[in-house]
């Protein structure tokens, strides 16, 4: 994993969370042995509170839709 973010230098920690137990809080998953976590994005704030849920995410699409919403935001206010 250490590889992977390096690679794209991403300016943030990853997670693995190979037991499931994050992805099952969430609502990725419904139990450790499902096979796949299904794809569902949060938008979390410095302060740790969850200001967007995208329960149905297009792993082509989200990555430039998030960052136009990101912009929306600072821009915002």
């Amino acid at each position: 994993m250490n590889a992977f973010a390096k690679k794209f230098a991403f300016p943030f920690p990853l997670l693995s969370d190979v037991e499931r137990e994050i992805g099952m809080v969430y609502g990725a998953c419904e139990s450790p042995r499902d096979e796949y976590p299904r794809r569902i994005a949060y938008l979390i704030g410095k302060d740790g509170t969850i200001l967007e849920s995208h329960p149905k995410v297009d792993a082509a699409k989200y990555p430039a839709d998030q960052l136009a919403s990101l912009a929306e935001r600072v821009e915002g206010g």
